[in-house]
């Protein structure tokens, strides 16, 4: 009894510690835009956010329901099986955060859950049904939608504000684009922190500490909610920049036609209890805003980065976390084991991160570099001439428009001296 206690104990931290890593990781979700328009301080800006996830956390328990109800059998599950999936999440999830790719801390947690089940009790234990209606089409539907619904948002905002005086309108959106990035925070709050709580209480009931079926007790929602919102104030810089600048280049009025976009689909999902990945809603939503706007470019070559990480997620996060199931179950000297591989790894990717600091003194500092498209655009597109360069065209005409008759005479150079 006094080592399943523990073993049960380490769950909970370690579910805690995922958490705290979808806070950072995910924090560019809901401020990338804010941040890379100008419109909040990278600080104030991951404080504001790290305060709505916390009240999000507590609106509701739908999607913590899925998590902890539907995806896998409870029964039958140990609280191992649950600390290996949540291994493979957390690694998954500081592996992408130090190439600074937004992938789903979400699917990494479906991923991991699923591979774990797999390998302790089999195919059947995964109720099929809920991971394709409840995970896989809304991971593909909703980037889509959200896109659509930003790219239309963009136009219908561009079209609006033509006559409008531009320094108001401009003002304006950056007002809007405030209250749509909190709008966001909430939105990440009542679906990701969720899925701690689902983990936690699927565990609980593994443990036997809750009957089956429970909802989350009330000191599950709110450590989750602090969680999370302590890793979203730490600030995923790396993945902001990826976000804010890498993808396309944002103004106010795309920046609040994406946001408002994703925290809509984000809201509505979770109220029906979808698992969703706030990162492929927003994502999507930040390059539909870029198509919005005339003249705007989506760097593809990013975008193709993301959707590769994005395919590789679930079954990346599934093989770490059977691997770590079958080690523990060598004994309770096989679950240490693999907590230490977990603090280890953990360790050596902050270590590497720190040979070139993203923070948010310079998140805004570089740009990704242009793709293949943009930069043959660029080269058959002549740059403007600068006022000097006019004035220097003025003084020296061109060879073409000299006159053959009367040439201009050529200087001699002294002879050498010898």
């Amino acid at each position: 009894m006094e080592s399943f206690s523990l073993i049960l104990a380490m769950v909970v931290i370690t579910a805690l510690a995922f958490d705290f890593t979808n806070g950072f990781h995910d924090t560019a979700n809901a401020m990338a835009t804010t941040i890379s328009t100008g419109a909040l301080k990278p600080k104030v800006a991951v404080a504001m956010s790290a305060a709505l996830n916390l009240v999000g956390a507590f609106l509701s328990v739908e999607v913590a329901n899925t998590i902890s109800k539907g995806l896998v059998d409870e029964n039958g599950i140990r609280p191992e099986v649950i600390f290996a999936a949540l291994v493979g999440a957390i690694l998954w999830n500081l592996l992408t955060w130090l190439v600074g790719l937004p992938s789903s801390s979400s699917h990494a947690l479906m991923g991991g859950l699923i591979g774990a089940t797999i390998a302790s009790a089999g195919f059947s234990a995964v109720h099929g049904g809920a991971l394709v209606t409840k995970v896989l089409i809304p991971a593909v539907a909703a980037p889509v939608v959200a896109g659509l619904a930003a790219l239309v948002s963009t136009r219908m905002s561009y079209g609006i504000g033509r006559k409008s005086n531009g320094k108001a309108a401009e003002k304006g959106h950056r007002a809007g684009q405030i209250a749509s990035a909190g709008l966001v925070s909430l939105a990440h709050g009542t679906n990701d922190a969720q899925k701690t709580m689902g983990v936690i209480t699927l565990a609980l009931v593994a443990g036997g500490a809750l009957a089956p079926g429970s909802n989350p007790p009330t000191w599950v929602i709110l450590s989750a909610g602090l969680a999370i919102a302590l890793g979203t104030y730490i600030g995923g810089w790396r993945i902001i920049r990826t976000m804010g600048k890498g993808l396309t280049d944002l103004q106010p009025q795309q920046g609040f036609a994406a946001q408002t976009s994703a925290a809509t689909a984000i809201l509505a999902s979770s109220h029906l209890g979808f698992s969703l990945s706030t990162t492929h809603v927003v994502s999507g939503s930040v390059m539909g805003a870029g198509l919005g706007r005339k003249g705007g470019v989506v760097r593809w070559s990013t975008a193709r980065r993301m959707a590769v990480a994005w395919a590789l997620t679930l079954p990346a996060a599934a093989l770490v976390a059977a691997g770590a199931e079958a080690v523990t179950r060598l004994g309770d000297w096989g679950t240490w084991l693999v907590a230490a591989f977990l603090v280890a790894s953990s360790a050596a990717i902050w270590k590497i991160s720190r040979r070139e600091v993203v923070d948010h003194t310079n998140v805004n500092g570089s740009e990704e570099p242009a793709g293949v498209i943009t930069q043959a655009i660029a080269a058959v597109t002549p740059p403007p001439a600068s006022p000097a360069a006019e004035g220097l065209t003025a003084t020296i005409p061109a060879p073409a428009s000299a006159s053959v008759a009367d040439p201009a005479p050529v200087a001699t150079p002294p002879a050498a001296a010898v």
